[in-house]
């Protein structure tokens, strides 16, 4: 603060004879214009920028021209679909130049500065995990059960092609989200302190018990499982692992040399999951009960 002070007034003559008006262009286009005093402290009679609001207005920009990577991933047939790049704002290099005009630079124009954001994921590496599977499981389920079927499906979806880097901790919650009405979820049954209910996403459980048994299966280290209060139908006995958004998750960390892809469809009434990863991997398989289907 007694830097920027400082500044301010070493600038002020300067400021007098600057324009007060700077045009935000993204290739050519203009996208916001700003004015000196709209970003100065007021009641200071001093040129201090008002580091809040300059930051709020990034995150504005940010918001609505950044785009978040693609990472690789495999279609239904095991074909690769490409990764894409993303974009965010240069934060530090739109804030230097704001800086040289707000405190006196007699420039009208800042073009945005844009930085590309890379996939954790693209095509080579995708292709060099998918070739050896190191852990399996098939479970089945009631489609004739419309909603529970759709949220196995939703929950499914959300974990394949998800790729657990060595050392690094899958949540399933966090990799799932929120069981929400406005992502599809809809009210099936759940157990709830030993007794059965509806909710909102009952039959994710299903989805995250077919993958701790196929984790188990690759011999990877779990770090956090719960069983349900009462036994389950579509797996045996203790080889389930509950979950909930306010409560119990399911987490493992990828204890192996090599990437870890987790591949999940639903086929019928089957819920498959395969875990795969390179031909370079040293891995302990692990012998698990089969599944009851």
């Amino acid at each position: 603060m007694f830097k920027t002070l400082i500044l301010g007034l070493f600038l002020m003559v300067q400021q007098g004879n600057s324009s007060d008006s700077l045009t935000i262009t993204k290739n050519g286009q203009i996208v916001a214009n700003m004015n000196r005093e709209d970003f100065a402290l007021s009641h200071t009679g001093l040129p201090l920028l008002n580091s809040q609001k300059l930051n709020q207005f990034l995150d504005q920009l940010d918001k609505q021209f950044s785009a978040a990577p693609e990472n690789a991933s495999l279609d239904q047939f095991g074909v690769i679909i490409p990764e894409r790049t993303g974009s965010r704002i240069h934060r530090q290099a739109f804030t230097e130049q704001f800086y040289a005009y707000f405190f006196g630079s007699k420039r009208e124009n800042l073009e945005l500065p844009i930085l590309t954001v890379y996939p954790k994921v693209d095509s080579e590496l995708l292709g060099e995990i998918r070739s050896m599977r190191i852990g399996r499981y098939v479970t089945s389920f009631n489609s004739r059960n419309k909603k529970r079927s759709n949220n196995i499906q939703l929950a499914t979806k959300a974990i394949n092609n998800y790729v657990v880097f060595p050392g690094e901790r899958f949540s399933f919650n966090q990799v799932v989200g929120k069981r929400t009405a406005a992502k599809g979820y809809q009210r099936a049954p759940v157990i709830v302190k030993g007794e059965f209910s509806e909710d909102i996403g009952g039959g994710i459980c299903q989805v995250s018990s077919t993958l701790y048994n196929a984790i188990d299966n690759a011999g990877i280290k779990i770090l956090e499982r719960f069983s349900h209060t009462r036994k389950v139908p579509y797996i045996p006995p203790g080889r389930d692992a509950t979950v909930s958004w306010y409560g119990p998750d399911f987490e493992f960390k990828n204890n192996y040399n090599q990437p870890i892809l987790i591949r999940a469809r639903t086929l019928g009434n089957l819920l498959i999951i395969k875990i795969y990863s390179s031909e370079n991997i040293s891995y302990s398989p692990k012998k698990i009960p089969n599944p009851q289907y």
